[in-house]
């Protein structure tokens, strides 16, 4: 059984619950203008979806500002020593851009991966919690960047809401990891998650990172990848994900391709708003059937 792709699916859209027996695949879908600001509001019929090139009809859409599970997953090798409040305020400065009932939890990366947060705990929409997670572990290491989003994408599975998004926090580089960057691409594109990827890279100071496995995660899973060039952009990052994602599109379609084989099905959403040729649209390149014996 996928992540997208579920025999018995219940949607919440608009505070109601919509029920499929039959597959459903669900897809969050940002759209942005020329200025890369998230445009809200768009009706439903400028959206057309198509798997593998064939057109799809739409079953359910949403643009409700619903809560959302998010996962920071925060590189804390010895790279970021000296950039500890960085940390600390760009995750305070996404916790306030959320909506109030949103689950958030920490994920701490150099060669170990550790949660943030009390065992037992979770998920938490409590700040005072979050900004102790955030501050918890000290940082120095080497960077298991591979691990970390496995983990992260594996927590998420214990999301009590159907909107997921995962944020990376690092330089792309990794030297510590048990799983290949080929593991963790692949992990992410089995998941229903939105990774956002946010470069920490130090341009002032020529580190150039890995800014292609960054682009890759977020392209994959119809997210965005930042490269801020100051501390002080990596926050404002941090608050403009928050704003993209409460802009963002619920849309869910039954297949017309019924078969079961454990391929991959290729999905592309397109917006066509008259006068409007500045739109782009952002959604995960497509899903894996599952696959029945």
């Amino acid at each position: 059984m996928t992540a997208a792709v579920c025999a018995m699916v219940a949607v919440a859209v608009h505070g109601q619950t919509f029920k499929s027996h039959a597959d459903l695949v669900v897809l969050d879908v940002n759209v942005f203008d020329g200025r890369s600001d998230a445009v809200p509001d768009l009706p439903q019929s400028v959206f057309r979806v198509f798997e593998d090139d064939e057109p799809q009809e739409i079953t359910f859409f949403s643009s409700a500002d619903v809560p959302v599970t998010v996962g920071l997953v925060v590189d804390n090798s010895g790279s970021m020593i000296a950039r500890r409040a960085m940390v600390v305020a760009g995750g305070l400065a996404f916790a306030s851009s959320s909506h109030p009932e949103d689950e958030l939890f920490t994920i701490h990366f150099n060669e170990h991966v550790r949660f943030g947060l009390p065992d037992g705990m979770p998920f938490t929409n409590r700040e005072t919690l979050l900004r102790a997670a955030l501050a918890r572990y000290p940082a120095g290491g080497k960077t298991a960047l591979h691990d970390a989003v496995v983990s992260g994408l594996a927590h998420l599975e214990r999301a009590g809401y159907q909107k997921r998004v995962l944020i990376v926090l690092t330089d792309g580089e990794d030297n510590a990891s048990l799983r290949s960057e080929d593991e963790m691409i692949e992990r992410a594109r089995r998941s229903d998650a939105i990774v956002y990827t946010v470069s920490n890279a130090r341009r002032d100071l020529g580190a150039g990172g890995n800014p292609r496995v960054l682009r890759t995660l977020a392209d994959i899973t119809g997210g965005t990848a930042y490269v801020p060039r100051s501390d002080e952009a990596v926050v404002r990052a941090f608050d403009q994900i928050a704003g993209n994602i409460r802009r963002g599109y619920r849309i869910g379609y039954v297949p017309t391709n019924t078969t079961h084989d454990g391929g991959f099905r290729r999905v592309t959403v397109v917006v066509r708003v008259p006068g409007r040729g500045d739109l782009e649209v952002r959604s995960r390149h497509g899903y894996v059937s599952d696959s029945h014996d």
